[in-house]
């Protein structure tokens, strides 16, 4: 028996345009079409398959933590592969239990670590660790984002993902981001947990008030209740520190991370501290490739990076040239976020036109809201590229506003 190929197959594409062609034939229709056909990537760059090169300004969503190609990423999963790749979890590999434990120490207080494959999959878990309180309800917020599983989309706030697989896994509620009256409001001894995220990354990189996460914490404890940080987004030094909860001080039950975490290579974690470690027990869940140790090696290698090249202090320095560069800017109402995630807030809603224009111009950078555009290069990101980014934003803001 014979398979015949597709229609219009015809050996392999050339352009971007072909490839885009064969992209639209043979991959489901669940990101309508990309813009570009990206072949290679080294540092802060990417370049086509028409041969142009890109300055990433958003690194893969906040994931390619030290850009395309670093070393130590390269070295640190070819070494693991070619030593051990995956064993599924009916055993212990030494990659997984280092980086358990490097965790626990960035976070800095004893606790417990399921790894998964993702954002969406760390955030799974979480819920489901929820549910072992006794306590059937979870409170999420306006504007929330995480993912888009089954029980990661009932806790995520806009309609447009949500109701077209209505009925959702059920005694999720939504309060105004942000709110603290409100969130008091709606939390009792029937709240299992409150997640947060420390800034909404998917809304557009939107701030809370300063003493939001201290407030929930209290409100969390006076009920018995769990907090739940969602750091997928503002983890692994994107906001210039480890988490993005690290400047409030405060001490959640539940975190969730991924995307920067493996610097490229999937992985997710989702981490009980205190008797939160101890939600879930044998059976209760699994996964056959978290925690892999091809995937804890590169995340080993990440967190290696981070520390020894002190880019800590960096995406706070590169984070605040970028925002100060931009703010001035008259089309520009303010610049959100912190460190090296950023929201450039307009007067305007042509984001999206300034999008298409960037990719023209050789800069990726994205619309999450009409009047948002959002930043989150690698952590990598070099002053002069930074001012770069910011000269050639600046001469498309002023093309859009003329």
């Amino acid at each position: 028996m014979t398979t015949a190929r597709p229609s219009g197959f015809a050996g392999t594409p050339v352009t971007g345009q072909e490839w885009t062609q064969r992209y639209g034939d043979a991959v489901m229709n669940t990101f309508g079409t990309p813009p570009r056909v990206l072949a290679r990537g080294e540092g802060s760059s990417v370049w086509d398959v028409d041969g142009n090169r890109y300055l990433d300004l958003l690194g893969g969503i906040a994931v390619n933590a030290l850009g395309h190609g670093h070393p130590a990423v390269v070295e640190a999963v070819t070494r693991q592969l070619t030593t051990l790749g995956h064993v599924s979890n009916l055993f212990i590999s030494q990659p997984q239990v280092l980086l358990a434990e490097r965790l626990l120490g960035l976070l800095g207080h004893d606790g417990r670590v399921f790894f998964a494959n993702s954002g969406a999959e760390a955030n799974e878990a979480a819920f489901k660790a929820t549910r072992r309180t006794g306590r059937g309800r979870v409170v999420a917020t306006e504007g929330s984002f995480h993912g888009r599983t089954m029980g990661a989309l009932a806790l995520t706030s806009k309609a447009a993902y949500r109701e077209p697989f209505e009925p959702l896994p059920g005694g999720v509620s939504f309060v105004p981001y942000g709110d603290e009256v409100a969130l008091a409001a709606a939390v009792d001894e029937t709240v299992a947990a409150v997640i947060i995220e420390p800034i909404q990354g998917e809304a557009g990189v939107v701030d809370p008030p300063a003493d939001y996460l201290r407030a929930a914490r209290r409100i969390t404890r006076e009920h018995g209740t769990l907090l739940w940080l969602d750091e997928i987004q503002t983890g692994m030094g994107r906001t210039g520190d480890w988490f993005g909860h690290t400047a409030s001080g405060v001490v959640p039950d539940l975190v969730t991370l991924a995307k920067g975490l493996g610097g490229g290579v999937p992985i997710g974690a989702m981490i009980g501290l205190g008797e939160a470690a101890t939600l879930l027990g044998p059976g209760q869940h699994g996964t056959t490739f978290g925690g892999n140790p091809v995937s804890a090696a590169a995340a080993l290698a990440v967190i290696d990076t981070i520390e020894g090249d002190g880019l800590l202090d960096h995406v706070r320095e590169t984070g605040e040239r970028l925002a100060a560069g931009l703010r001035s800017h008259p089309l520009v109402d303010h610049v959100s976020g912190r460190g090296l995630l950023r929201g450039v807030v307009l007067h305007r809603d042509v984001a999206a036109e300034v999008t298409s224009a960037a990719f023209d111009a050789g800069l990726l950078v994205n619309a999450p809201a009409p009047n948002r555009l959002r930043l989150a290069p690698p952590l990598v990101l070099t002053s002069d590229e930074a001012d770069d980014a910011v000269a050639t934003l600046r001469r498309l803001f002023d093309e859009v506003s003329g």
